[in-house]
């Protein structure tokens, strides 16, 4: 049976991954946070100058932009697949019983305790 995924995570594997995920979706957070006020002050000074714009409020853009850019990029380069960054929510490939599934975790969570089919999601969540 062809596997969809190069690297499958053993459950320890994953777990030893949640701190650092932790950490990066706090860099995500306060880097989307800090991309929303930026727009806002472009949206407000565009509309009350209709200047063309730039400086601090462009930089800050764009200086978020390559701060999500990278974090997701840290976590999506070791096989992680990243669900919903508001939440926090990702996948590890895994082989469960022959079967290769997700092991599925949001930042919520203390730790990794559910899997799902990879077809079925998040609704189709089960406890490990």
């Amino acid at each position: 049976m062809a596997k969809r995924f190069k690297k499958h995570f053993q459950l320890e594997e994953a777990r030893a991954l949640l701190p650092h995920l932790r950490r990066a979706f706090g860099h995500i957070h306060a880097a989307r946070d800090q991309l929303l006020a930026c727009e806002e002050q472009l949206a407000k000074t565009q509309a009350e100058t209709g200047a063309d714009l730039g400086g601090p409020a462009v930089n800050g853009l764009m200086r978020a932009m390559i701060t999500i850019h990278e974090a997701l990029n840290d976590i999506t380069s070791r096989g992680i697949q990243v669900k919903d960054i508001d939440r926090g929510l990702v996948d590890f490939p895994h082989i469960r019983k022959g079967r290769e599934v997700f092991l599925c975790w949001e930042l919520e969570e203390d730790d990794i305790e559910f899997w799902h089919d990879l077809d079925t999601g998040y609704p189709g969540r089960e406890r490990l």
